[in-house]
């Protein structure tokens, strides 16, 4: 046991450059590949140094970026959605991969989602 948990410690240890080059060993040498995203990769330094963790995103940008088959309830839907004249919400439409709404919450960026989904829109939280 001791044996797999200085293993443990030395995996946990690896630079991000170490990492990637055990990955490229297991997969070329032993037909082994980690899971996507793998363990090895998302395990932070173990001395706790290494910059700081990444803070969750609390503002979210709502970009519409295609009207899909509907385009006309995508444009009454932007419409409501900010309040711009019929003329703007179809520019804004037509254009796609513009931002609908920009610094909302987490749960205002689903809902307008939702919303343009539900009218047939193709749409995307940054």
């Amino acid at each position: 046991m001791a044996d797999l948990k200085k293993l443990a410690e030395e995996i946990v240890g690896l630079t991000l450059l170490e990492a990637q080059e055990l990955k490229t060993i297991l997969k070329d040498e032993y037909g082994i590949e980690p899971a996507a995203g793998g363990a090895v990769m998302m395990a932070g330094p173990a001395d706790g140094g290494g910059g700081e963790a990444a803070e969750e995103q609390t503002e979210f940008d709502v970009i519409l970026k295609s009207a899909g088959a509907s385009k006309i309830n995508v444009i009454k839907e932007v419409r409501a959605i900010t309040g711009l004249g019929l003329k703007e919400a179809k520019e804004l439409v037509e254009a796609g991969g513009k931002a609908v709404k920009e610094q909302v919450s987490k749960e205002e960026a689903e809902e307008l989602k939702g919303k343009l989904e539900a009218a047939g829109a193709e749409v995307e939280l940054k």
